[in-house]
């Protein structure tokens, strides 16, 4: 933006200054009539006169300049000049050049002209080359020497390292593979969800390996032009192999690699010309053997198979979500800038956030330190790591919301009613953290943390799920009345509702149907290369025995909590009160109230406390655990809804779940 500004400023300057010399006049010279002139000569006013044509400058005894001209030729003027004692004098005319005249008629033009030059070269890629190559690859070149990254830097995916250090021995090393008859991947395809660290992952092999590193993104290669997409890819290659061995590094191929012939509407796709290209450039006529394409997706299900055949992609590497171990060792990488406090313990915090990516850990560590910083610490303890882990989760708390007393009760009831059937059922994630603060679109929210990270889940454990989450809404009726029950269960209904029909449709857990598929992942369509259908053909009968099953499975659950909460009515309404009195109960308090005790008040730091833990500076990481309550209960862990992913089972059924009570309907 600067440097446009100076920019035009010297061309306004430039053109300032030629149009000044251009009409530039003597603001001290006065024009007069010839008469006056004739005149004032007789009068012997006039010292001196220079002819010019017919244009006379003179200078009057007085000092004074002036100019006039001669409407007609007058050979009299000489005599009265001489006669009046006036010095007369004559200017010799000047050629005007060529050149210059030529280029004062065609300026505007030229002026045009490179304005319009000007902004062809901005929209163009800010002027690199000639203006109008369009069909130049957009990939940024960095050389070995500007990549820091190595895989010292990557941490919680090591299975994905492994997979493609042999990648970095071959670009140090080529004949040690060669000398064997090896040949190596030609391509790595990198698949997995946003955030795992498949573009670290990529920096950190052009690292080790010490090789120049192009960087590109799917999206860069489709322009606006025809044919301007497999241009790109061309000069792509061509620039790849003048600096081989290298490593082209595409992200987001998913923006030109989808499958082909899917589109509507026919005519001309330039998507499908550009991945035409990039086929043929990959495995074409002309093979090559040391340029290594590297790709990164999260969507490879609707990647084009002629793009994942090996000789172009031969390995796929899967950056999935790191465990417990992994997101531990994430961690430490990112704590190593912060000041910790003695109490942090990155274990703690990693087997309290199951299902975090390496971006959500490392923006949790931000916000834990931003966190300290609002509050003018000098060091982040465990209880910024908290406050950040829950306004992730759950968003900020808004305690500015006004409630009225009813509503607070209600929201109480149908909290309490979540964290008592999921203490009771079997199979559950134990009960954590239960408040009655509104967060985000939430009147309140039931926290569970896993014990440990699930990749699968039992039909037991299916069935705890939705009766748990329809414990709210009955905690609600046998308080109020069925006439008096709100609409914060609707999310509530929503997921007991998906999970109660893929037990039918997906998983098999029917009594009355075969173990089949009955329904396809409705994440695909046709405009992405999936099916236009989710729903498989079956006959009315199979289609009205699945809304039986799911109903029976609905009712049972819904039966079950209903039960449960009734047996425990005493400590529903202890439970209320509690949540009343404190807005947030923990899980010891949780412990007290399902064993009818009296409920031990919450541990809040005091001042003193809360100072000196701001005056410390002293960074070990090592963790005193002097409160037993602190091993046993570690740090809080609520799944929001946006962490489901419809095509894992452990995604479709939260290991850790938040209760949006009154979601979109507050």
């Amino acid at each position: 933006m600067t440097k446009n500004l100076i920019l035009w400023l010297v061309i306004a300057v430039i053109l300032m200054t030629l149009f000044e010399s251009f009409s530039s006049t003597d603001s001290s010279v006065r024009t007069q009539d010839y008469t006056t002139f004739v005149r004032e000569v007789q009068s012997e006013q006039v010292q001196e006169v220079v002819f010019d044509g017919k244009v006379i400058n003179g200078l009057k005894k007085s000092g004074e300049k002036f100019v006039t001209v001669m409407p007609l030729a007058d050979p009299a003027i000489i005599d009265t000049l001489l006669s009046h004692n006036v010095r007369a004098t004559g200017t010799k005319p000047e050629k005007q050049s060529t050149l210059l005249a030529i280029f004062i008629s065609w300026f505007p033009m030229i002026l045009l002209i490179g304005v319009w030059l000007f902004f062809m070269r901005q929209m163009q890629g800010g002027g690199k080359g000639n203006p109008l190559s369009f069909g130049k690859s957009k990939a940024k070149l960095l050389s070995e020497n500007q990549i820091k990254t190595t895989f010292a830097d990557v941490a919680g995916c090591d299975e994905a390292k492994d997979d493609v250090v042999e990648l970095v021995d071959f670009l140090k090393d080529p004949t040690k593979y060669s000398k064997l008859g090896g040949r190596i991947p030609r391509g790595v395809l990198m698949v997995g969800p946003p955030g795992t660290g498949k573009t670290l992952l990529a920096r950190a092999i052009a690292g080790e390996a010490k090789v120049p590193f192009f960087s590109i993104s799917g999206s860069d290669f489709v322009e606006m032009f025809v044919g301007v997409g497999a241009s790109r890819v061309r000069d792509m290659f061509a620039q790849a192999k003048k600096n081989a061995p290298c490593i082209i590094f595409i992200d987001e191929i998913d923006a030109v690699g989808r499958k082909r012939g899917v589109g509507m509407g026919g005519g001309h796709d330039e998507r499908e010309q550009t991945l035409n290209q990039l086929l043929v450039e990959m495995d074409g006529f002309e093979g090559f053997e040391a340029v290594i394409i590297i790709a990164a997706t999260n969507r490879p299900d609707v990647l084009d198979p002629a793009l994942l055949r090996p000789g172009r992609f031969d390995r796929q590497v899967v950056v999935g979500l790191p465990d417990v171990r992994g997101r531990e060792q994430i961690l430490n990488v990112h704590v190593k800038k912060v000041p910790l406090g003695k109490d942090v313990d990155t274990s703690t915090i990693a087997r309290g956030t199951p299902g975090f990516s390496g971006a959500e850990l490392a923006n949790l560590v931000n916000e834990a330190a931003l966190g300290a910083a609002r509050h003018n610490k000098r060091v982040v303890s465990m209880e910024e790591f908290e406050q950040a882990k829950d306004k992730l989760l759950m968003g900020a708390e808004r305690r500015s919301m006004a409630m009225n007393e009813h509503e607070k009760i209600n929201t109480a009831y149908h909290e309490a009613g979540h964290a008592i059937v999921g203490k009771l059922v079997p199979e559950h994630d134990p009960v954590y953290k239960v408040s009655i603060i509104p967060r985000g679109r939430a009147l309140g929210v039931t926290m569970y943390l896993p014990e440990q990270d699930r990749v699968s889940q039992s039909r037991l454990g299916l069935l705890s799920n939705i009766s748990t989450l329809f414990a709210g809404r009955i905690a609600e009726e046998m308080m109020f009345g069925t006439d008096a029950v709100t609409t914060g269960a609707s999310n509530d209904i929503e997921r007991a509702t998906m999970i109660a029909r893929n037990m039918v449709t997906r998983w098999g857990f029917s009594k009355k149907l075969a173990p089949m598929q009955y329904e396809k992942d409705n994440e695909g369509s046709a405009y992405l290369g999936g099916a236009s259908s989710s729903m498989i053909a079956m006959s009315d009968k199979t289609a009205a025995i699945i809304d039986e099953e799911v109903t029976d499975i609905i009712n049972s659950c819904y039966q079950k909590a209903k039960e449960l909460l009734e047996a425990n009515k005493d400590v529903l309404e202890s439970m209320k009160d509690a949540l009343l009195k404190y807005e947030t109960i923990d899980a010891d308090q949780i412990d007290d109230l399902m064993n009818r005790r009296e409920v031990r008040p919450p541990v809040i730091k005091s001042k003193d406390e809360k100072s000196d833990d701001a005056n410390k500076q002293d960074s070990d990481k090592s963790v005193e655990k002097e409160d037993p309550k602190t091993e046993t209960n570690p740090s809080t862990q609520a799944q929001s809804d946006e962490k489901k992913d419809k095509d894992e089972i452990s995604d479709e059924v939260e290991t850790s779940k938040t209760d949006n009570n009154k979601d979109n309907e507050e």
